[in-house]
């Protein structure tokens, strides 16, 4: 009887949200119990997280179940409640697994620590006017209630001593699944589990390292292929799945609201800049497939390559050897094929097409923070700050970190760095990066050594073997050489990748950042470095030194004193760097897309192969998520690094390869097809994060856009042959009719066969030739400055050097003027966040003066009549600055 009235008195004291409460769970603990549930056993309390462990014999065994006592213990008097599943209820019989709830009072004392902003009353700003473009996009929407899955409100920090303001009318749903994983995995990375060797140890994470537990992880509300059969589970992974996971979807907009929801800010945010960075890219796309079809319909009007493949001309004119002793005299119109594909990609709608990516990456990265500022708003992170993060020390830094000081912010004791062990291990740091450079690029050296070691080779087989006679044409021992170094670099590549992933970890640990987001930094810059000398250092190689630093027959330069430097083609080495940029771009976006879709399903379909013979409902859901792979810490880094590479192949060496950012088109729609897919089937659910932007990366995108205008004008001056080709237009030219008729032999410089020294002699002339030609602009042997560079050698370049100080002076004054015109803020958005802060500090203050007119009126004595006349002042004048 006494317990009936106490239970009565309660459920009145707040009738509309405890009644519903407790209908709700005398409802669920009627239903037929699955395992396939989010819940308790009593159907009533959501699993938050949740913990395995595999009781394993060993030495260790006592040790690991100390520590799990202690852990638990420590949970439990942190205020979470915990339910284990003996190993005998498990499919395979051998792991324990251990669910945690956070019941309400936890929630709302860790939303309060975690500065959680929650809902105060819905959001009556006015929506912005409707775009006139809707009805042709209507095609690409989603339903509103997938893109816009709950109301917006106005919000404010949580704070237990003021309930009442905030629409909590369920305390089952007021925080988000998002939300509560996030505060429970909180407490478990903070949680202590006892002394070692005289250490405080504590964290999740070093539970799971040293195999204490072998997985923790929060759980998917459903199976993604069907909605959960419990009415009061939203479902939400199975909606991802259906309108966003489906490569069939690929033409819809993405449900980012859902995607934040569901996933957190920080993967939201990620998403949210994919998309941005396709739909930009699909301007690039159609602008060079424009330059790309140019190079195409202009090439029967290319003279260069109309005298190179004239019988005539071409045909009459014999090329010294490419190597030394073994290779023989050639002549010009063999290289007639590569030649004209070489035009499809230098021509002037290469030089426009470098100058219009110039601007379009400026336009991309300052939409980008339009676009990223909106965000912010709309999903409450104005005022969130890295610096919040920044007062989070990692777990690791304070088990690590004996000795302790005072935080000038927080004025508290914490574990600090000395500063000699700091240098220590940024030396060491230092050093082992140096290394890993050195090492890519000995790699690099190593292919360009078998360039040189395998061409003669080339060049003897082709021309012994009748098989290739049909396509000699064609596959030239420049073009063969060239492709299979491409692919050798390519396989060296991916090796040194799989390495230095693992080092650049080890090294960032032992240097013990103290906050994530220093780790985060610092692992990303390791990891940028490594990457961009590894990916790009073969295609500065082509691009910006083969062929330039050949000499003349009879005073070759040579590469450690035996192989003779490489050259280029005699219609230039851009169609080179074209082959090596299409073969690492597309091989690297191909085993990418290989590695993120195909080797997590073959895992997952190989761990789950048991458990498809058991029934549904004895599946249960904690272990569903359990046979998943796991979407680490580092998971979302690997995704940005993946992007971000992709980018500076589009923009760094894109004068050479118009279809570059149709190729990044294309793979981005399918890689957020194939991300979204593996996060939503493949991979456990990770913890929800914040974030307000995309970080460090953002800096890594504007060095690289400074740095793209720089490659881009030098590949149009010293790789291309546009300049060469304007000089002798406009200078050397002495056919009006036909001002380019003329230049492939005005680009040619003889040599007397006789000069030639031993060692670079051919062993055969059978044809008796007597002169020879070369790629330079040298006098004849017969001049008195016999094989010196001539004039026009100078004139062309003063004419690169200039091109290439205004082409830069120009696309930086535009760059500048364009992200100067474009502030990064939009107007409206600026207006939202002031009527909101706004809204929200009246609601604040008005609350504030309710409360003490309830204390006047009950006769407090705290409550002075002083204290009433300020805050009903700082009421009106929270009034007169809204309105200013």
């Amino acid at each position: 009887m006494r317990l009936a009235l106490l239970m009565t008195c309660w459920l009145f004291q707040q009738p509309g949200r405890r009644y519903n409460l407790f209908l709700k769970r005398r409802l669920r603990v009627k239903q037929h119990e699955s395992k396939d549930s989010i819940f308790f056993r009593d159907g009533v309390r959501r699993i938050d997280f949740v913990l395995s462990y595999v009781d394993d014999l060993n030495k260790e065994w006592e040790k690991k179940l100390e520590r799990r006592k202690e852990f638990e213990s420590n949970l439990q008097k942190a205020g979470l409640e915990l339910e284990t599943e003996d190993k005998k209820e498990s499919e395979d019989g051998k792991i324990y697994f251990v669910k945690i709830h956070a019941p309400w009072e936890v929630l709302i004392t860790y939303a309060e620590v975690l500065n959680i902003k929650v809902p105060i009353r819905e959001n009556d700003i006015p929506c912005t006017v409707e775009n006139p473009l809707d009805c042709v996009l209507t095609p690409f929407r989603l339903p509103e209630k997938v893109m816009h899955p709950e109301p917006d409100y106005f919000t404010a920090p949580f704070s237990k001593d003021k309930q009442e303001l905030y629409l909590i009318n369920d305390e089952s749903t007021f925080f988000s699944p998002s939300m509560r994983n996030r505060i429970v995995y909180y407490i478990l990375t903070r949680c202590p589990y006892g002394t070692e060797e005289g250490k405080k140890k504590f964290g999740i994470k070093r539970l799971l390292n040293n195999g204490t537990y072998s997985a923790a992880y929060p759980l998917h509300d459903c199976q993604y292929w069907k909605k959960a059969s419990d009415p009061n589970c939203d479902s939400e992974r199975y909606t991802l799945y259906m309108e966003w996971a489906r490569f069939l979807r690929f033409y819809k907009e993405q449900p980012l609201d859902l995607i934040r929801k569901y996933y957190g800010e920080k993967i939201g945010i990620y998403f949210a800049w994919l998309g941005f960075y396709t739909e930009m890219l699909f301007l690039a796309a159609v602008v060079g497939l424009i330059c790309f079809l140019y190079g195409l319909f202009t090439m029967d009007e290319n003279m260069s390559s109309k005298e190179i493949c004239d019988p005539a001309i071409g045909g009459e004119i014999i090329m010294c050897p490419l190597c030394d002793r073994d290779c023989d005299y050639w002549k010009l119109n063999t290289t007639c094929a590569s030649s004209e594909y070489s035009h499809l990609f230098d021509n002037v709608a290469t030089l426009f097409f470098a100058i219009f990516m110039g601007i379009w990456v400026t336009l991309f990265l300052e939409f980008w923070k339009r676009r990223q500022a909106r965000l912010k708003y709309e999903w409450d992170l104005v005022d969130f700050e890295e610096e919040q993060q920044q007062l989070q020390l990692r777990p690791e830094y304070e088990a690590k970190c004996t000795q302790k000081k005072k935080n000038p912010v927080t004025q508290e004791m914490e574990p600090y760095l000395p500063l000699t062990s700091q240098v220590v291990r940024f030396c060491i740091s230092g050093t082992t990066v140096l290394f890993w450079v050195s090492l890519i690029i000995a790699s690099m050296i190593a292919v360009i050594v078998y360039r040189l070691a395998v061409y003669a080779a080339f060049a003897s087989l082709m021309e012994n073997a009748q098989t290739l006679e049909p396509i000699s044409g064609l596959l030239t021992p420049q073009l063969a050489t060239s492709v299979t170094a491409s692919c050798l670099n390519f396989v060296i590549i991916m090796i040194l990748n799989f390495l230095y992933e693992r080092i650049a970890i080890w090294i960032t640990d032992m240097e013990i950042p103290r906050t994530h987001l220093e780790y985060e930094n610092r692992l990303t810059m390791k990891m940028f470095l490594f990457q961009f000398v590894n990916y790009y250092s073969s295609c500065f190689y082509v691009a910006f030194f083969k062929g330039k630093f050949v000499g003349y027959p009879g005073a070759y330069t040579y590469m450690f004193n035996r192989w003779r430097n490489e050259e280029c083609d005699p219609a230039g080495c851009l169609i080179e760097l074209t082959t090596q940029l299409t073969i690492v771009m597309a091989g690297k976006q191909i085993w990418g897309n290989i590695q993120e879709a195909i080797v997590p399903w073959i895992c997952n379909w190989w761990g789950r192969r048991k458990a498809r013979s058991n029934p549904e409902n004895l599946y249960s859901r904690w272990e569903q998520d359990h046979d998943l792979q796991i979407f680490g810490a580092l998971g979302l880094f690997y995704e940005y690094l993946e992007m971000v590479i992709q980018f500076g192949f589009i923009t760094l060496f894109v004068a050479s390869f118009p279809l570059a950012p149709l190729l990044a088109l294309m793979n981005n729609i399918l890689e957020i097809r194939v991300d979204s897919w593996k996060l939503t089937t493949q991979y456990r659910r990770p913890v929800a994060a914040k974030a307000h932007s995309i970080g460090v990366w953002q800096e890594i995108l504007n060095g690289m856009a400074i740095l793209s205008v720089v490659t881009n004008a030098f590949i149009v001056a010293f790789t291309s042959d546009m300049i060469p080709r304007l000089v002798y237009y406009y200078a050397y030219s002495t056919n009006d009719a036909s001002p380019m008729s003329g230049y492939i032999n005005n680009s040619l410089s003889v040599f007397q066969i006789a000069d030639f020294p031993t060692r670079n002699k051919p062993k055969m002339n059978p044809d008796n030739f007597v002169i020879c030609r070369y790629r330079d602009y040298r006098y004849p042997p017969d001049h008195e400055r016999r094989y010196l560079h001539t004039m026009q050698f100078w004139h062309i370049l003063a004419a690169k050097m200039a091109f290439i100080i205004i082409m830069e002076h120009v696309v930086f004054i535009v760059k500048f003027f364009v992200a100067w015109m474009i502030p990064d803020v939009p107007a409206d958005v600026k207006a939202k966040i002031k009527r909101e802060k706004y809204l929200t500090q009246k609601i604040l203050h008005e609350y504030e003066l309710e409360k003490l007119k309830e204390k006047l009126c009950r006769g407090d004595t705290q409550a002075t009549e002083k204290e009433f006349i300020a805050t009903e002042g700082k009421v009106e004048l929270s009034r007169a600055i809204g309105t200013l």
